[in-house]
């Protein structure tokens, strides 16, 4: 009987990469093959490759979407809303932000048939079962609906033994995204519980009005024990509900939030030095390169970017540390939200992505 040779994958690098590079693709080329309007302020762009095939990713994770606009090459992370078990195309659905730069470009201006380059599926904001058990509450803000709603598709169409509570915070009822098909989803599966909560209702709103706040929580819930709390949603949203929820007394593990970009307004975050205004103009000085001026209120990236210099960028939100810089000389603003080596914090490295200008700066790229 003839014995089968183990295949010695050491001497075929070329074949190795090759399948890496596929599931693990550092870019993707894609093109709009629809676009779907989800709501007055959102629409879903459905995204086909134009060159070879999607890689697999787990329900809730994103993509960084790169645009060239006015000139400016800047990008965006936007997490993946269509199903994994769904390989033909990927859904990303885009919310208008006030004064946005990038959503504004992709409601206004993109059309069926544009291609797009992005990165490969990345973060870790996903059901993992070895450690999040069998309860999930979903607390969702505005456009954070998105990657609740990968997770609850794939929880449907696997019918994965799963209870799941969904509890979606919208400033207006005509701004929730996916609304006919959550209410659909939870019509025909028992285990899939979905709330409105209304913050500015209007006249006559009959359905559950205020904030994200414990109470409401918890009588949409029940109990807290056992269940696994996932946030996605606005900075002010994670910070009024880490208050709310402190009471609880569950262990840290028990809640997960997902990284979601740059505040509003960083002079408003905890720590914000007084006296310096978001119009504050400060010298940047990139070592080798240039050097011009920069707003304290925006972040060092976006700054950046504008004078024609692009550094590497996955998440935007001061947490894969794919954008990591050097400070040589100066301070800048970090707010908490922000993962920091504890190393990188003693040797200077900031995040550009989620770091903002309070005095002159030097910095190496």
């Amino acid at each position: 009987m003839s014995e089968t040779k183990p295949r010695d994958y050491t001497k075929e690098p070329e074949f190795v990469k090759k399948i890496v590079d596929s599931l693990h693709p550092e870019r993707m080329y894609l093109k709009v093959k629809e676009i779907i309007k989800e709501t007055p302020s959102t629409k879903t762009f459905r995204m086909v490759p134009t060159k070879g095939k999607l890689p697999p990713f787990r329900a809730g994770q994103y993509v960084n979407l790169f645009v060239t606009i006015d000139g400016v090459l800047t990008s965006r992370p936007y997490s993946i809303s269509s199903i994994p078990t769904q390989t033909e195309y990927i859904d990303l659905t885009v919310r208008r932000k006030e004064g946005g730069f990038v959503s504004n470009y992709l409601l206004d201006k993109v059309k069926v048939g544009d291609e797009f380059e992005t990165t490969g599926p990345a973060g870790t904001f996903y059901y993992e079962p070895l450690t999040d058990g069998k309860e999930l509450v979903f607390l969702a803000g505005g456009s954070g609906i998105t990657p609740f709603m990968s997770i609850i598709h794939e929880v449907v169409d696997k019918k994965l033994d799963l209870n799941i509570w969904l509890i979606y915070g919208s400033r207006i009822p005509e701004d929730i995204i996916f609304y006919k098909k959550l209410e659909e989803i939870c019509n025909k599966n028992d285990n899939i519980n979905f709330a409105v909560v209304i913050s500015e209702p209007p006249e006559g709103y009959d359905g559950i009005c205020g904030f994200l706040e414990k109470e409401i929580i918890l009588s949409q819930i029940g109990t807290a024990d056992g269940k696994t709390f996932y946030m996605c949603g606005p900075e002010a949203m994670y910070t009024f509900c880490d208050a709310e929820l402190a009471s609880l007394n569950l262990p840290r593990r028990r809640f997960k939030r997902e990284a979601y970009g740059p505040p509003d307004d960083v002079t408003q975050e905890p720590g914000w030095p007084s006296g310096i205004s978001a119009d504050t103009e400060f010298t940047v000085e990139v070592i080798g390169k240039k050097t011009f001026k920069a707003r304290a209120g925006e972040p060092l990236m976006n700054s950046l970017e504008r004078e024609g210099i692009v550094i590497p960028a996955i998440c935007r939100s001061g947490v894969c540390t794919t954008c990591r810089t050097k400070l040589v000389l100066g301070k800048v603003f970090m707010p908490e939200s922000v993962t920091l080596l504890e190393a990188d914090r003693k040797f200077g490295y900031i995040h550009p992505c989620m770091a903002y200008p309070i005095e002159n700066i030097k910095i190496r790229i």
